[in-house]
């Protein structure tokens, strides 16, 4: 849980201290507060190179409002991937707003998630797929997200596969 809250309020491509050049705006991001009849359905896991799958069982799913905040963040973040490993978790303070702008559920043990009454809009969905003991320096996995825009005339649940690919 503190890697995901430390990935949402970082940026790393620029520097662990650089600000992003987009202010946070919660007009922009209100969207996300609104109740549409969207559903977003998924799954989230890491593959391990030997191919044995871990679920995301028990870890928050983020639904973020991408914003041009978001995406900045998202960009310096991530780059081109969709994958951070663990140990490269940023560390830096993120506007307070960001998160209040966010919807929260968690995975179930398979990795499962779903966010229900979603209004249109492009989103961010992002959790961390973690293994290893909670002791260690160096735990493997990290945050996956991909992103996923609903047009409100979806009849059936858009699903979302957060694997880092």
């Amino acid at each position: 849980m503190l890697g995901l809250a430390a990935l949402l309020g970082a940026c790393v491509a620029q520097g662990p201290s650089s600000p992003t050049a987009s202010s946070f705006s919660a007009e922009e991001a209100a969207f996300i507060r609104k109740t549409g009849t969207g559903v977003i359905e998924g799954h989230a896991f890491r593959t391990r190179s030997k191919g044995q799958v871990v679920n995301a069982a028990g870890e928050v799913v983020r639904l973020i409002p991408a914003t041009a905040y978001a995406r900045e963040r998202f960009n310096r973040v991530f780059g081109k991937t969709k994958f951070l490993p663990h140990w490269r978790y940023p560390n830096e303070q993120v506007d307070p707003r960001y998160a209040e702008f966010t919807r929260t559920t968690k995975t179930t043990a398979r990795g499962k998630f779903s966010f229900d009454k979603v209004a249109p809009g492009t989103y961010f969905v992002s959790t961390q797929v973690i293994w290893g003991e909670e002791d260690q320096v160096f735990r493997e996995g990290g945050t996956v997200y991909d992103e996923v825009t609903l047009t409100g005339k979806e009849t059936e649940p858009v699903e979302v596969i957060l694997s880092g690919h």
